[in-house]
């Protein structure tokens, strides 16, 4: 199992990091054919605060990844308008599973695997990736079928786990949240990731009109009985003479 993580020049650290070493600990637990790889236009990328990191694949290997996260930075519009860079990008939710964090989502927007979707993105972001068409949510995670996009730096373990949930299962992706949520937290920190990316449960069904009539509160039911009876008011008692029944004659 393969996933690539996008990382251009102008990379932001934590958008790319964070899901490196989160996706990573699988392989870290066993698993040796799962593989997390950086990938870039160029050998070699530097990020918006100066960090300089080797690319392990180039983008034509990245596409072919069987999940791709693409991340964001300062340079994500410039990114949008080369040619070159774009051309290389033939990313295809029907044979992969597609991420994007922050500006990666105006990514998505130009390649067109947006249209008629709604989607997240950071605040600074927002404009102009509505700009591009894209209705964006105010929340910090969504997912269409095989595509999801989040909003903030901090969304990064959104992501991760619905790759994980995805690629891995319920199990493994709560296990890698725990490990990296803070102590004190981490089982409120699970449920509350997961919450965001297990499907909500359905709704109970809502009976059917006419087997949900109830009274009104207001209406008031007389008793079955004067509220002076008695038992021994109960008794038969004789008919009046004009009313006694009459015997037939032998």
């Amino acid at each position: 199992m393969h996933i690539a993580i996008l990382t251009f020049d102008g990379f932001n650290e934590l958008d790319s990091l964070i899901a490196y070493g989160m996706l990573s600990r699988i392989r870290l637990l066993g698993d040796r054919q799962w593989q997390v790889s950086i990938a870039s236009p160029t050998p070699r990328v530097s990020s918006m605060n100066g960090l300089t990191i080797d690319a392990h694949i180039g983008l034509s290997e990245a596409c072919g990844a069987d999940a791709v996260l693409v991340g964001s930075g300062m340079k994500t519009r410039e990114v949008a308008e080369n040619r070159h860079i774009m051309a290389q990008l033939q990313l295809d939710p029907k044979r992969q599973l597609i991420a994007a964090q922050c500006s990666g989502t105006f990514l998505l927007a130009r390649l067109g695997l947006t249209a008629g979707l709604s989607a997240c993105t950071d605040n600074t972001s927002k404009p102009w990736v509505q700009a591009a068409g894209v209705q964006i949510l105010n929340q910090p995670f969504v997912a269409h079928g095989n595509i999801a996009t989040a909003g903030g730096c901090l969304s990064a373990q959104y992501l991760c786990a619905w790759l994980l949930t995805r690629l891995k299962g319920e199990d493994p992706a709560r296990e890698v949240l725990h490990y990296f949520a803070p102590v004190g937290e981490k089982d409120s920190y699970v449920e509350r990731a997961m919450g965001h990316v297990l499907p909500a449960p359905p709704s109970p069904p809502r009976p059917h009109p006419l087997f949900s009539l109830t009274l009104p509160t207001h209406v008031h039911t007389p008793p079955c009985r004067p509220p002076d009876w008695r038992p021994e008011h109960h008794q038969r008692q004789p008919y009046p003479g004009s009313l006694q029944p009459r015997h037939r004659q032998g």
